[in-house]
């Protein structure tokens, strides 16, 4: 339920009455750096420099009930953070107090809160991970899909070692009892095992319990082996989840994935400070495996990523990306299963919380503090930021397509034992003719 907060006190209306009428009519430097949708700038046809998105909406909300005039600012490089002493960014520009208020997301982070001053929160901004969607899912395909791998070499084991196994357990109970039935060679108990593996019959007829319960085993073995495998691959080709290979900020660094972000921008200052989480990606930006790079639009990052790279940026930059390219293909006439090109990682990159920045000993955020807290809880801020994206997901990680063909690379596997199968047939064939 939604409350108003409790009134303010006498001193206190008395200090932001004088500080309404201080800044009534006065004409105030803002600051900003292009970061669409949330803010950027156009230059008008008179050369007057514009501040647009979300955070220009906020602005405008301000200057209506404070009354005041403004002119946009923007440093000499398109940076978030930077030197602080520079005006290569907009820390720079508010440290320096160049500006009297920097309307931009801002990260509200520890090591910054020495040098400006932050607003009230304003949001939480999540920084996703988007990358190419992949023709298959990281789950596996094919006819080796429904078991681990490690599972598959245990099968293999099993395979190669339960033959030797007959020979050495008919072998020594030979050796201890004397009776009719000897022991089964090597070759038998092979051909034996392979023979109920693919759930073949077997002409051997062994009398012996112990003979009988081995042989047994194998084939309750084989029959429950078979029942999983059967289960698990229908599921698999009916039901089957897609997965990525990067779903995680780890799995970059364990797999040595490319990646890119904006340069000045707050993942890289992130990972390169030692007392964050993150700082371990820091390697992979000095072994140039990460880069970081100053673009004019987020579009410039596609090619990037359709080359294979993971971009890194604000989830609603990720969102407005798919979603645009998502209506140029539309517009061009892509069938409908060819238009999500792109696709976001599940989990979340890292997550920020976010405000206006002020320079320190700054009055305006003690005067516009106010007006914050109700955008914020009144969901105005929320819908800003999503206002021109659909309400529905864009171009989810899984599509629901409705059927599931079985293309070439499920079958590789067959296609592999049959080679496999014909190349030692023919190797076994030269060696009966030679000998």
């Amino acid at each position: 339920m939604f409350r108003y907060p409790a009134p303010v006190n006498l001193a206190k209306q008395n200090e932001l009455l004088a500080l309404k009428n201080e800044v009534n009519g006065k004409h105030l430097k803002i600051g900003t750096y292009n970061n669409y949708p949330m803010s950027w700038t156009e230059r008008l046809e008179n050369g007057t420099l514009v501040g647009r998105g979300v955070a220009f909406v906020i602005v405008d909300i301000l200057r209506e009930k404070f009354n005041f005039t403004y002119e946009v600012v923007t440093p000499r490089k398109n940076f978030l953070l930077g030197d602080p002493r520079s005006e290569d960014s907009l820390l720079g520009l508010v440290n320096s107090s160049k500006i009297d208020m920097a309307a931009a997301f801002f990260p509200m982070m520890l090591k910054y809160r020495e040098i400006v001053t932050y607003s009230d929160y304003l949001d939480e901004g999540v920084w996703m991970m988007m990358l190419k969607r992949p023709k298959e899912s990281a789950a596996g395909s094919g006819l080796l899909a429904p078991f681990d791998t490690y599972v598959w070499y245990l099968i293999l084991a099993a395979v190669l070692t339960y033959g030797p196994f007959i020979t050495l357990i008919t072998w020594i109970r030979s050796k201890l009892i004397q009776n009719d039935e000897g022991y089964i060679s090597l070759s038998p108990s092979t051909w034996f095992v392979y023979g109920a593996f693919i759930k073949q019959g077997t002409s051997l007829s062994p009398e012996a319990n112990t003979t009988r319960i081995s042989f047994a085993t194998w084939w309750l073995f084989v029959m429950l082996l078979s029942a999983f495998y059967t289960a698990n691959l229908t599921a698999f080709l009916t039901l089957s989840k897609f997965t990525l290979d990067i779903e995680n900020p780890i799995d970059l660094y364990k797999k040595n994935y490319r990646w890119v972000t904006s340069e000045g921008g707050v993942v890289q200052y992130t990972i390169k400070n030692p007392e964050e989480d993150l700082h371990y990606l820091n390697k992979m930006i000095l072994n140039k495996r990460a880069q970081v790079r100053s673009v004019s639009d987020n579009k410039e990052f596609l090619p990037m990523v359709s080359g294979g790279a993971v971009l890194v940026k604000e989830q609603t930059a990720v969102d407005e990306l798919m979603y645009s390219d998502y209506l140029s293909k539309t517009r061009k006439g892509v069938p409908e299963n060819q238009r999500c090109t792109y696709v976001m990682a599940p989990y979340p990159f890292m997550k920020k919380q976010r405000a206006f920045a002020y320079p320190k000993n700054n009055t305006l955020n003690i005067l516009f503090s106010t007006v914050l807290k109700y955008l914020l809880q009144s969901g105005v801020v929320d819908h800003l930021e999503r206002r021109d994206l659909p309400s529905t997901r864009i171009c989810p990680l899984d599509l629901q397509s409705k059927d599931r063909q079985l293309r070439n690379a499920d079958l590789m596997m067959t296609y592999f034992i049959i080679i496999t199968g014909l190349a030692i047939a023919s190797v076994a064939f030269v060696s009966e003719v030679t000998n």
